[in-house]
């Protein structure tokens, strides 16, 4: 394979998972996430993100993205990566998550990883809910 053509299927991949990035995200998080990792440094880590996790990941068949939310924001609660955790809280309610879907799966990391570990989830996802709740006032008052 070419090296034009490895950038052409880099660029691809890069597309449809910026796409599923945005969906789930929203563009304000895409937009802030691309302009925190800009430097010559973290570029590399958003681009190979995108097209992985973004694209090779979240746009595989077999599960719409509200379940890979809940998988997504289950894996990093009880790994304990509370930014993470924030952003893909807003991604799954963006991808229709309930509030009490997400503390039913709090309150389940809670019983397997520990309490620890739910009681910092539960720190970590009660804002990001609480101020999803008042953009969704905001947008239905405009």
């Amino acid at each position: 394979m070419s090296h034009t053509s490895k950038e052409l299927i880099y660029k691809q991949l890069y597309d449809d998972g910026m796409k599923n990035r945005r969906k789930v995200m929203g563009d304000a998080y895409v937009d802030a996430a691309l302009k925190n990792g800009a430097s010559e440094f973290s570029t590399a880590a958003q681009e190979f993100v995108t097209r992985n996790a973004w694209d090779g990941i979240w746009g595989r068949p077999g599960l719409e993205y509200r379940q890979r939310s809940l998988v997504v924001i289950s894996i990093a609660a009880a790994r304990g990566h509370s930014k993470e955790l924030a952003g893909h809280v807003r991604g799954a309610l963006n991808n229709g998550l309930t509030e009490v879907e997400i503390r039913e799966a709090m309150l389940h990391v809670m019983g397997y990883c520990g309490f620890p570990t739910g009681l910092e989830a539960f720190r970590t996802a009660e804002p990001v809910i609480e101020a999803w709740k008042a953009e969704q006032v905001g947008k239905s008052s405009t």
